[in-house]
């Protein structure tokens, strides 16, 4: 089958999205195709920008950065393409890490409000209802929301549809806020955070989870590449499946922090996969969780 072709235009960035740097002093890495590369991307054909890295807080993203014109294009899988009956069962164990760690970093109470930001399903949803949070939720895809109340038995009254931009809550109405794997999906990250913050009680919590930009696989493709006498890096996936627009540093969020009223509680790296034949998972896991280079970064802001 032949690989849809989109439209896009290309925003030109000029300052780091997350400590306002200008991007004049940032570091071209090489540039990303808009598909899987292999190990020889110079033989494919598509569409290329330039991945660059924040000389001050190691953001990574792409400039200019890619836009579709039609954000379906990326966005508007049919919704028969998802569904598994496996999908609409919740394990115990769901959210269980991020409910424990939680726990140490707020005073809880029952009743207290959380939001999940991209919903999804209302997984998290649920698994916070049970523990005693009133738990709210919105999520871009209408479809998703759908299932969540018909199949997920969400509250519809509790899970809005809409972006991020366009869904408004209560100052100072939540006691905890969510992102999951969504930051790295969206093209004003910054922004994103300063309007949660709004929504977030003083001393309540954010918790996001994104890729980092100090993962030991793309430095080692990378290298690989430039053995090859190729300037493609690995970093990010601008124009295709999962869509990423940006890999975080922790110093992202540090400088970040000074501007916007708050402060990191804790911070750890997952490995995730390696994507790497299994012999050398054998050596390049515990190296990864040695050295905190991981596959993702998680955060947990508290607003002063």
């Amino acid at each position: 089958m032949n690989k849809p072709q989109f439209k896009y235009f290309f925003n030109n960035i000029d300052k780091c999205n997350m400590c306002g740097s200008n991007t004049e002093t940032h570091k071209v890495l090489g540039k990303r195709l808009n598909q899987s590369q292999g190990r020889n991307p110079m033989k494919k054909t598509g569409i290329t920008t330039t991945v660059v890295k924040c000389s001050n807080c190691s953001l990574v993203y792409s400039n200019p950065q890619p836009v579709p014109f039609d954000i379906q294009d990326h966005y508007g899988v049919p919704p028969e393409n998802y569904w598994k009956e496996s999908y609409f069962k919740v394990d115990d164990n769901y959210f269980k890490g991020e409910i424990e760690k939680l726990k140490k970093l707020i005073d809880f109470k029952e009743g207290m409000k959380s939001l999940d930001i991209g919903a999804g399903l209302g997984k998290a949803m649920i698994a916070l209802s049970k523990i005693g949070f009133d738990a709210y939720g919105f999520e871009p895809s209408e479809q998703f929301r759908e299932r969540a109340i018909s199949k997920m038995g969400i509250n519809a009254d509790k899970l809005k549809v809409g972006m991020i931009e366009n869904v408004d809550y209560p100052t100072n109405h939540f006691d905890f806020i969510s992102f999951g794997a969504v930051l790295e999906h969206l093209y004003d990250p910054s922004t994103s955070i300063v309007r949660a913050l709004k929504w977030l009680k003083p001393n309540g919590i954010i918790h996001i989870e994104v890729p980092s930009s100090k993962w030991l696989i793309n430095r080692l493709v990378n290298i690989y590449y430039k053995l090859n006498r190729s300037d493609y890096v690995a970093n990010i996936s601008p124009m295709h499946e999962p869509y990423h627009l940006y890999e975080f540093g922790l110093k992202s969020f540090q400088k970040h922090s000074i501007k916007h009223g708050y402060e990191i509680a804790f911070y750890e790296y997952y490995v995730c996969q390696t994507f790497m034949p299994k012999l050398m998972d054998i050596v390049l896991k515990p190296y990864m969780k040695r050295t905190n280079t991981g596959m993702q970064l998680c955060v947990w802001l508290r607003k002063i």
